[in-house]
């Protein structure tokens, strides 16, 4: 299947500190991204969404920052081609204003769609964290 990348920034209100939270661990996740977000024994990370659980692996993490999590299949153990989803935080140096730079690799969306469910998603954490 063809993958597609899509790529878009938000302005968010709030200090990178309390995103980077949201963006990065389970209970944060769980608010806003995923119905449920599980980390296994192994560090994988089960994110429950659309009645279906989708496996991820915590590929970079850099505090503050950057987060990006890896998406596979159990079934599929040698798959090359992954889905990944990346969240950037970047700040505006000139204004101190605040943006979440959203990079999602998959094969399930145009960019059309990506951007009415990343809308929706960003919504919900601005209405979550007050931003």
């Amino acid at each position: 299947m063809v993958k597609n990348k899509f790529i878009a920034d938000y302005q968010i209100n709030a200090s990178k500190k309390i995103v980077f939270n949201y963006l990065s661990t389970a209970s944060g996740l769980s608010e806003w991204f995923a119905d449920d977000v599980i980390i296994t024994e192994d560090k994988s990370y089960i994110f429950h969404f659309d009645n279906e659980d989708h496996y991820a692996h915590l590929v970079s993490l850099r505090s503050n920052m950057h987060v990006k999590f890896e998406f596979y299949d159990p079934a599929v153990p040698n798959e090359e081609d992954l889905s990944y989803i990346e969240f950037k935080l970047e700040e505006n140096e000139l204004t101190q204003t605040l943006f979440i730079k959203v990079i999602d690799y998959s094969d399930v969306y145009d960019d059309e769609e990506s951007a009415a469910i990343w809308e929706g998603l960003i919504g919900q954490l601005k209405e979550i964290i007050g931003g």
